[in-house]
Parts: C-alpha cells; sequence; structure tokens
C-alpha cells in the first residue's frame, strides 16, 4: 500500500462519518479514528516474523494524540471566521520551496487560484505538491519551513474575496 492509497483512504473514511475504521492485510495495520475535534492515523507497518507477537496490545499505537496542535493555533475565531484555512492532507515536513536554493511558492499576500503549488510536504522520501483547492489572497503562513506537519494541521489562511 502505497501513500497515495493511504491518503485517499484517509479522506474517505473523513467524508464517510464513520468513526473508526480498521484495516489489516499481510504486513500493515491501518486505523484511522475520527472525532469531534480531531482526527487521528496510526499506520503500523509489522515485519513477517514478528506477526505472532502483535497479537499483545501495542501501547505505542495509543500514543497518538495531536494535542501540540490545538495549542499550536490559538486565533480569535471572529478574525479568521472569514478566511479559508488551507490544511495538510499528509503527514510528513512542510517545505515552502521546491529546493533550497529556490524561491518559495507563495508569500504573504501573494495572490493564488485553484491548482496552484502552495508548498511540498516530504512524507517517505517522497515529495508531494500541495495544490490550492480555491482562490484568493495568501493571508498568513501559520508553519515554519523544514517544520513537522500533521494530517489536517492548519497551513495557510487564505482570503476568498
Amino acid at each position: 500500500m502505497d501513500i497515495k492509497e493511504i491518503q485517499n483512504l484517509i479522506k474517505f473514511v473523513a467524508k464517510s462519518g464513520a468513526s473508526e475504521v480498521k484495516l489489516e492485510m499481510d504486513d500493515i495495520k491501518i486505523t484511522i479514528r475520527t472525532g469531534s475535534e480531531s482526527e487521528t492515523t496510526i499506520v503500523q507497518q509489522v515485519p513477517m516474523q514478528a506477526a505472532p507477537v502483535m497479537q499483545q496490545p501495542a501501547p505505542v499505537a495509543q500514543a497518538a494524540a495531536p494535542a501540540p496542535e490545538a495549542a499550536a493555533t490559538p486565533t480569535p475565531a471572529a478574525e479568521d471566521s472569514k478566511y479559508i484555512t488551507i490544511k495538510s492532507p499528509i503527514i510528513g515536513t512542510f517545505y515552502r520551496k521546491p529546493a533550497p536554493d529556490k524561491p518559495v511558492f507563495v508569500e504573504v499576500g501573494t495572490d493564488i487560484k485553484e491548482g496552484d503549488v502552495l508548498c511540498v510536504i516530504e512524507a517517505m522520501k517522497l515529495f508531494n505538491e500541495i495544490e490550492s483547492e480555491v482562490s484568493g489572497k495568501i493571508v498568513k503562513v501559520l508553519v515554519d519551513d523544514a517544520s513537522p506537519v500533521e494530517f489536517d494541521q492548519p497551513l495557510f489562511l487564505v482570503d476568498p474575496s
């Protein structure tokens, strides 16, 4: 199962309204839990010789709580309500530039349209271009360059007017 298939599964589960989905295949276990305020995705790659051991409860899988995300974005709700939040579709490392010697994709004040590349997120040695799904103007960049990001973490604020 590759990263695109996992991303599509996460999107499907989020849209379906299911509270929890577990998928177990030969060498991978995926649990996707959705809650009222956060979504948690747990992916475990199981080596073939360790499969019988995995029958015991795995406390490591329960340690994926996005609590720092909630504390990292304390913004006034009334001020941000007119803006559209662009969120990370995957877990990985956020980069504002396509390469270290290239300019950033977007700055605050940049006019964007649907399909424009806003950033790249590196996940498992793959660089995924994140494209805008809305048109407008970048109001705020919410993540520092080369920072880790979680699934559904806010990346940009866009003024659609």
